[in-house]
Parts: C-alpha cells; sequence; structure tokens
C-alpha cells in the first residue's frame, strides 16, 4: 500500500561519486522578468500501444543459488554504512543485515566490446565469494506495496554508500517500498581504495563482525549482483521477513551507474534477474568487464575494457529510466551527451535542468529530514544560505554548492518507473538540456540559467542560477555544482511584490506536476516551502 511519511528521522550517508565534474560555468547576466517557462514534455518518443515487456517474475536463467547468514548481529552490534546509523522505528521500517555466499562467475568477451552494448559474454572463470546485503524494510506487512529497490552500492569514497536511496529515500518510505543495498565491489568489504573511506571499510571497521566476508574481486562483482537481485526474490522469507515481492528494480549512481551500464549490456539478457533499471547519473562510458590488473597499465591480453563511449542495448525487454543531472552530461570526464541515444519503448533518458551530481540536499539537509516540510524550507532557503563545505569541512569548495531539485524529481523518477514497471505505461518523453557544440556547458537564458532539460520553478523562478558546473575546490568539489543567488536589484525586477513571485513559483510548481517531473506530495511542499520562507529571504537580501 501507498503511505505518507509524517515524521521521518534518518541520518543520511556520505554521498560521495565518481569522476570529477567539469569546472566550466554560465554567466549571470541581466535577468528576464518573463513569466515562468516551465515546458511540455516532447512527444518524439513512438507511442506505445502494446507493453513491450510483461510485468512478471523474472526467469533468474543460470544464477546461481546463494546461502544466507542473519541477521547478523555480532561484532560491536551495529551495522557499518557510510557514516551514520539508520533508526526507521518512527516510520515503521526495520534494518536488518545478511550476508550472502556462493560462487560468482567472471566473463569474458571474444570480441572487442561495441558502443552500441550489444555484447556476447561467456564464463572466463569462477570464485567463491561471501559479502554483505543490507535491508530496509517496513516492519508490518500490510505496509508493504511490494516494491523492492536494490542499489549497487557506490564505492568511490573507499567505503559503502548508497546515493541513490540517500536522495529519494523519502518516496520509496512513502511507498512502503523495501530497499536492499550489495556490497557488490571488493573495495567495500575489503579496503584499498580511497583513504577518506578507509576507516568504514567493513573488514577494518569491524573485524568480529564482518571478518568472514570474502569478496574475489571486482571481476565477479556482476554476477554477485545477479544473486543477490536472484536472492530477493528466492529467499524473500529469510531476508524479507516474509514480504513477498512483486518488482524489483535495480539501481545504481555515478561509479554504480557505469557498472548499471555494463550490467545492462553485458548480463540483464542473459540473467533476467530486475524487472526494470534506473542508471543514475553516469557519464558516456562504462566499467570494464574483466581485468587482469587495471585493463591500463600493465595491458593484460584477457583484459576486457569496455569504450570510451557506451549506449545501452536496444534489444532490452525490460524498461531502463536514465537519470542524469547537468553535472553528468557536459565535460570531458562524464559526459554523458556523448553516449546519448534516444527515448524507444523501453528507454527513457530525464535530464534536469538546475541540478548537480551532489547537492546541498545530499550533502547535508537529508541528514535532519523529517518528512515534515522542515527539509523543503531549508532547501528553498539554501539558494541564498548554500555551504561551501560539507562533513565539518572535510570538503572545502570555493563556492556555495547547488541547491537545486535533483531530490525531487528523482523521487518523481523511481515512482514513474516502477508505475512503468507494473502497468506498460511508458513515464512522458522529456525535453533533453541545450548544450553548447562542443559538449563543455550549456545554452542559458538571461538569468544563466541553462536552457532544456525538465523545468522545475527553482529555474523557472529564480531566487538564484542553480548549476551542475562552475565550482572550484579540491576533492569532489567539481561534482558538487553551483549556487549563485541573484541580488537584490535582480530579484526587484523579476518579482516586484511577494505575491507576484509566490503566483510564478506555484504557477511553475503545478506546471512541474502535471508534466510529471515532480510528484504532486512533493509539489504541496515545495509551495509550502516558498511561502513560509519567501519573505524572510527577501528582506535579508
Amino acid at each position: 500500500m501507498r503511505r505518507c511519511v509524517r515524521a521521518v528521522s534518518i541520518v543520511s550517508v556520505l554521498a560521495l561519486f565518481a569522476c570529477s565534474g567539469d569546472d566550466s560555468g554560465s554567466s549571470n547576466s541581466t535577468p528576464s522578468s518573463d513569466a515562468p517557462v516551465t515546458e511540455a514534455p516532447s512527444t518524439e518518443a513512438p507511442v506505445v500501444t502494446e507493453a513491450p515487456f510483461a510485468p512478471v517474475t523474472p526467469t533468474m536463467s543460470g544464477v546461481a543459488e546463494t546461502t544466507v547468514e542473519g541477521p547478523i548481529t555480532g561484532g560491536a552490534g551495529q551495522v557499518v554504512f557510510g557514516t551514520s546509523a539508520f533508526d526507521g522505528s518512527a516510520f515503521g521500517y526495520v534494518e536488518e543485515e545478511y550476508f550472502i555466499g556462493g560462487t560468482a562467475t567472471g566473463y569474458t568477451s571474444a570480441t572487442p566490446l561495441s558502443e552500441d552494448g550489444l555484447w556476447d559474454l561467456t564464463p572466463k572463470d569462477t570464485a567463491d565469494y561471501k559479502t554483505r546485503i543490507l535491508v530496509r524494510r517496513p516492519a508490518n506487512a500490510a505496509d508493504f506495496d511490494g516494491t523492492v529497490y536494490v542499489e549497487w552500492l557506490n564505492v568511490t569514497a573507499g567505503l559503502d554508500t548508497g546515493p541513490t536511496w540517500s536522495l529519494s529515500w523519502i518516496e520509496m518510505i512513502r511507498q512502503g517500498a523495501t530497499w536492499v543495498g550489495v556490497s557488490t565491489q571488493r573495495v567495500g568489504v575489503e579496503g584499498g581504495g580511497n583513504p577518506m573511506g578507509e576507516f568504514r571499510v567493513l573488514k577494518k571497521a569491524d573485524p568480529e563482525r564482518y571478518g568472514s566476508l570474502n569478496h574475489p574481486g571486482d571481476n565477479y562483482s556482476y554476477d554477485i549482483f545477479s544473486q543477490a537481485g536472484a536472492t530477493v526474490w528466492r529467499q524473500a522469507d529469510t531476508i524479507l521477513g516474509g514480504l513477498q515481492p512483486e518488482v524489483v528494480i535495480a539501481v545504481g549512481e555515478s561509479q554504480s551507474a557505469f557498472r548499471m551500464a555494463s550490467y545492462l549490456n553485458g548480463f540483464a539478457p542473459m540473467h533476467d534477474v530486475y524487472n526494470g533499471y534506473l542508471v543514475h547519473s553516469r557519464g558516456s562510458r562504462a566499467a570494464n568487464i574483466n581485468c587482469a590488473t587495471n585493463c591500463v597499465d600493465p595491458v593484460d591480453p584477457s583484459d576486457v575494457p569496455t569504450p570510451a563511449v557506451v549506449r545501452i542495448r536496444t534489444d532490452l525487454t525490460r524498461p531502463v529510466l536514465n537519470f542524469v543531472t547537468e553535472t553528468d552530461v557536459v565535460g570531458d570526464r562524464l559526459g554523458y551527451r556523448r553516449a546519448e541515444q534516444p527515448d524507444s519503448d523501453v528507454y527513457r533518458s530525464w535530464e534536469v535542468t538546475g541540478t548537480a551530481h551532489g547537492d546541498a540536499y545530499s550533502l547535508g539537509i537529508n541528514d535532519g529530514e523529517k518528512g515534515d516540510g522542515a527539509a523543503d524550507e531549508e532547501l528553498f532557503a539554501a539558494q541564498f544560505g548554500a555551504p561551501t563545505s560539507v562533513y565539518s569541512g572535510i570538503i572545502e569548495c570555493t563556492k556555495p554548492i547547488n541547491a537545486g531539485p535533483h531530490t525531487y524529481v528523482l523521487r518523481s523518477a523511481i515512482r514513474s518507473l516502477d508505475s512503468w514497471i507494473r502497468t506498460g505505461e511508458a513515464p512522458a518523453s522529456m525535453p533533453k538540456l541545450q548544450n553548447n557544440a562542443d559538449i563543455t556547458g550549456y545554452e542559458t537564458d538571461a538569468n544563466g540559467v541553462a536552457l532544456g532539460g525538465i523545468r522545475t520553478p527553482y529555474v523557472d523562478v529564480p531566487l538564484a542560477v542553480l548549476s551542475g558546473l562552475g565550482q572550484d575546490g579540491g576533492g569532489f568539489c567539481g561534482l558538487f555544482g553551483t549556487t549563485l543567488s541573484l541580488s537584490a536589484e535582480q530579484l526587484d525586477a523579476l518579482y516586484p511584490t511577494a505575491e507576484d513571485f509566490l503566483a510564478k513559483w506555484n504557477e511553475s510548481t503545478d506546471a512541474a506536476v502535471a508534466s510529471g517531473a515532480i510528484l504532486a506530495i512533493d509539489g504541496d511542499a515545495i509551495k509550502a516551502a516558498a511561502a513560509a520562507r519567501y519573505e524572510a529571504i527577501r528582506a535579508a537580501s
């Protein structure tokens, strides 16, 4: 059943991501006084009269069985995940941890992998493994809506994090869905990645609890992810507390999205474990399939690297929703635009204007999210108070980081994907961001806001120029975008009175809801936040 969150207390994890973003930005110029220009969805994608896929239990063909241990309670007595604990008791959720183990297969290809993703992989070797899965589910079976999101945990910061959970958990809770995080890669279990997260590597953070785990390496990660998803179906009585899944969706963000692209091209057709896929913030490439070392140096003839540009294969029979921010689409290190492909009856791509790979919500505001509207007000106000540093100065950037609507559109995306799987009715095709000719930045309006893409009041009724680009500073700062607050003079030109601003903001919000970009429940919260905080912001500007 669908549920509304009335009071939520959750602390988000450190959501740090792969690669580094483009550091170019858009200039700010004379503000426009035009009314909101929220665009309707494009109608370029094909009209689907019959579902090209069947919303039935996947076949799980050729996927090996696993053994399950748990719930795990040993060691220091606490789950090690991200940088903080989860307490779901306030809203009827429980968290449990399990170990799954078995024999995983590594794969190879007789021919170089192609850009079109139509790969034909064959088994290469096998290795025994035991890894961790983390389950967050409704305590009451009557509250479960039947959907399970299985996230390929991100290890870029040197520890397991769940960025998609961090940005969209409130909608998962409202749905009554279950989330399963999989320690799919070696770094999160054994270490050896970014030193920043070494203190939270499972076997180092709590050797007594996690000492029996064994990850043989990332060449086996794809089969481990297939086996984890199959375990959700096959052993729901154990790992889901008896909840019976109806839809199981694979998700992965950034570094994990590169893995997801390779999984879709090489493993999804072969194993058929998941009903659908959310590919969240990917670039133009995909992760390597098999590497003796690192697929770069030294070169080994057994390596199976992927091309610099990889598209998702077009013969899939399960739906894929590709979700990207401004940071992801342009630049020479992510540059998703180089791998862009048209929408189809099983593929949708959403590009969200005014958003960054990581932002003020995922890197701070979410820590205090309770689902009561306070976080919505804080995000609204951050257009005039976004931080320049995150996590008590662990990362210092030179400009205020992005305070955009990433979380709101992602919530709609996961709801839309779930509905697509269940009904066969695809989400709307959305407008694309208008990048410049050399794919280093965007065409912008008179305010400096990128043109095109999914529109929200945050960009069509701006209080700040929100961008996924233009950030300086070390470390991950290039992924965090920027917030350039408009001056008092610019605001006066745009909105002569508070009533004028609120009318335009509400009109744009309603248009975003009508387009499918934002859920109605979040539209109401966005309007309430503006009503509560706008006059105070203007008085202080």
